[in-house]
């Protein structure tokens, strides 16, 4: 049971990492679409901004499971939110 229980939360959490990282939030704009015209600028990194859309809904996702998973969530919660702070860090770097 509990191998169960690790097993479908890592597919949930990879689950909801890849599939809403091909669809944009609403009122954000994808990177065609902000350098769709010709002196437009680009959406910096929309790879990386795509990946911390799909980590924050991942852990909404997480946050609103009803079970604890023996304190595998609260970990999973922890590790996206270390994945986030490491993305807006990388982002952060890009600038200096």
């Amino acid at each position: 049971m509990k191998k169960l229980a690790i097993w479908l939360g890592s597919i949930s959490l990879l689950a909801a990492l890849l599939v809403p990282a091909r669809v944009p939030s609403l009122g954000q704009e994808t990177a065609a679409q902000a350098g769709g015209e010709k002196g437009e600028r680009r959406e910096a990194h929309p790879q990386v901004r795509a990946a911390m859309r799909a980590l924050e809904n991942a852990k909404r996702h997480l946050q609103e499971g009803a079970h604890d998973f023996e304190g595998h969530r609260a970990k999973a919660l922890q590790r996206v939110d270390q994945a986030l702070e490491e993305c807006r860090l990388a982002l952060q770097a890009d600038v200096k």
